[in-house]
């Protein structure tokens, strides 16, 4: 079993930090393989920024593929430039506080909205939607065990535990979003 998932998005929406927890969460709790493949745009804050996630049973014989099972898009050039490489059948994420599903043109996919940057805004830190996305995407699939998802954010924000429970509650949110919408 392979799953390839493509993460995109602006830059400073915490693109590169969701892909890297995914990464690190599968590595530390799984006997599976896994890639963390990162693109940025010409600038970081507010250029384009995209990622590739490969988790796999077998080896992985390239970081990235041309066929997307999974794609989380955080604003509308995304899912333009990325819509084409989900495959039929695959699940796309959307940020649909900014992203319209009316631009989603394809009926063959399955649809997974989430207004991150809308409940970010609305606990305060837009920083943390990127979180809650995480949530989405481990409560739908289930890739990965929720705790230890959480774990590695945990670790990986350590230095700064005054983010902790906002980000719990952030990671919390998503991952009702995600179960909601099995």
């Amino acid at each position: 079993m392979e799953t390839n998932l493509c993460v995109a998005g602006f830059g400073g929406q915490g693109v590169m930090s969701l892909g890297k927890f995914l990464a690190q969460a599968t590595c530390d709790s799984t006997d599976k393989n896994v890639t963390f493949f990162p693109s940025y745009g010409a600038e970081q804050r507010g250029g384009t920024a995209n990622c590739f996630v490969v988790i796999s049973d077998g080896l992985i014989g390239a970081p990235l593929g041309d066929v997307m099972d999974d794609l989380i898009v955080m604003n509308g050039p995304s899912l333009a430039k990325f819509l084409p490489t989900l495959k039929q059948g695959g699940t796309l994420f959307i940020n649909s506080s900014i992203v319209d599903e009316k631009e989603v043109t394809r009926s063959d996919v399955k649809l997974v909205k989430a207004p991150v940057t809308e409940m970010a805004l609305e606990m305060g830190n837009a920083k943390v939607l990127n979180v809650i996305m995480l949530g989405v995407y481990v409560g739908y699939t289930e890739v990965v065990p929720p705790d230890v998802v959480w774990d590695t954010i945990e670790h990986k924000l350590g230095s700064k535990p005054k983010l902790l429970p906002l980000n719990k509650q952030a990671f919390e949110k998503g991952l009702e979003i995600g179960r909601s919408q099995k």
